[in-house]
């Protein structure tokens, strides 16, 4: 959606984007259907909505800690500043709970805020989860006079970002609302992955070679480790492809058994009779398999890592207590690398795509688009509107299941 004619001139002198260049959402789908879910290709525009003299710009980033974040921000900062023109950007603190709040006054980003920050991990605005009054978000967006703001997060930020876009509509407000993916789990529909994600398969796959080690170190020995993934399981199915070293993949896309013949038990039995050694990949969404009490965040989340819900510990618990009871003990050992892999830098894949997402949304915000997010769709960055991202959650495909089948019926 866009907000008016552009009518300003680009500073940019590159070669442009046209406005009526579009990509697929899908090359396996038919033309007849492909039609109907056609984006927008993103990039730099030849005329602008907005002066990039007069534009006051905001940045928010929401939800969990995601390595890649600060190079966003970085990137966000550099295309406004010294391609486009615009003097002013500022960063609101600790997530949306920072426009509202009027004792946390915002972060003023200059080229010398963020320097070095795309070396750190975390963010250098900070983050928090939970819902805020999208009346008093839009309240403090036109009382600083601001005409763009970009919302970096996850599917429930997403969801924020139509409220807010909502709301800006109803009052015939003209500020722009731009997305920016953000999520370890890569659950965002419709592009090919968040930022972030790369970075956590690389981290969760040393966890996996780290547990491979300890199984071999003991005889019947058994290493287990917990991924994150709330509802799609693509890094621990990603993180296991990878090592290669994985005996058990459990995901929440697939029903969870412990019991019965064909169930991890009998399997884990099977596997240490036969090889004495295995390693087991959980993600943490299979806790809602347990029919235990979920507790929910501030945002109205899943808490999988708290203690009463952890998939992790009750599950090398279950398995424990059922092999006191065989003749053949175990010797356990339990990794969980969730929060060293949400406070790491960004890797050289993700460092890339979370500076180009940047300079996309940048593109997309100043040539007046809306109510959309900014990911690369099938190698073609795009605008996807919002409404098709919150409505779609994207889940471990067969392709990948198959290839966790054939990996984990190989003996390693």
């Amino acid at each position: 959606m866009q907000l008016g004619t552009p009518t300003f001139d680009s500073p940019l002198g590159v070669n442009f984007v046209r406005d009526d260049a579009m990509t697929y959402a899908s090359p396996l789908l038919s033309r007849a259907v492909a039609d109907s879910l056609a984006f927008e290709c993103a990039g730099p525009r030849a005329k602008l909505f907005f002066d990039p003299a007069v534009t006051r710009v905001g940045v928010v980033t929401c939800g969990g800690l995601c390595p890649g974040t600060n190079n966003v921000l970085r990137a966000l900062l550099l295309e406004l500043h010294h391609n486009y023109g615009v003097r002013e950007v500022l960063g609101f603190r600790y997530g949306l709970r920072g426009i509202v709040d009027a004792g946390i006054e915002p972060l003023r980003l200059t080229p010398e805020t963020v320097r070095h920050v795309h070396r750190l991990g975390g963010s250098v605005l900070g983050s928090s989860r939970g819902r805020q009054d999208t009346n008093a978000i839009v309240d403090e967006l036109e009382r600083r006079g601001l005409s763009v703001l970009f919302m970096i997060g996850g599917n429930g930020t997403m969801r924020a970002a139509r409220a807010v876009v909502g709301e800006i509509a109803r009052r015939g407000l003209r500020i722009a609302v731009v997305g920016i993916p953000k999520t370890i789990d890569d659950d965002v529909a419709f592009i090919d992955k968040s930022f972030g994600f790369d970075t956590a398969v690389e981290h969760a796959r040393a966890a996996i070679d780290a547990a491979h080690v300890e199984a071999l170190g003991a005889r019947n020995g058994v290493g287990v480790v917990k991924v994150m993934g709330r509802d799609a399981g693509f890094v621990a199915a990603s993180a296991a492809l990878a090592s290669g070293e994985a005996n058990f993949v459990l995901l929440p896309e697939a029903r969870l058994t412990l019991e019965g013949n064909d169930g991890l038990f009998s399997r884990l039995e099977r596997r240490l009779a036969r090889r004495t050694h295995a390693v087991i990949v959980v993600a943490e969404g299979c806790a809602a398999q347990t029919a235990r009490q979920i507790e929910r965040d501030a945002s109205g989340n899943a808490r999988y890592a708290s203690r009463a819900t952890d998939i992790g510990p009750w599950l090398c618990d279950a398995i424990e207590r059922h092999f006191s009871h065989t003749s053949a003990p175990i010797t356990l050992k339990y990794i969980d690398p969730s929060y060293t892999i949400r406070a790491a830098p960004a890797n050289a894949s993700d460092a890339i795509y979370s500076t180009e997402l940047a300079r996309h949304a940048v593109h997309a915000a100043m040539a007046g688009n809306t109510d959309v997010l900014v990911g690369r769709c099938h190698g073609i960055y795009a605008h996807v509107p919002l409404e098709l991202v919150v409505d779609n959650v994207p889940h471990v495909g067969s392709e990948t299941r198959t290839a966790l089948e054939e990996l984990t019926g190989a003996p390693s």
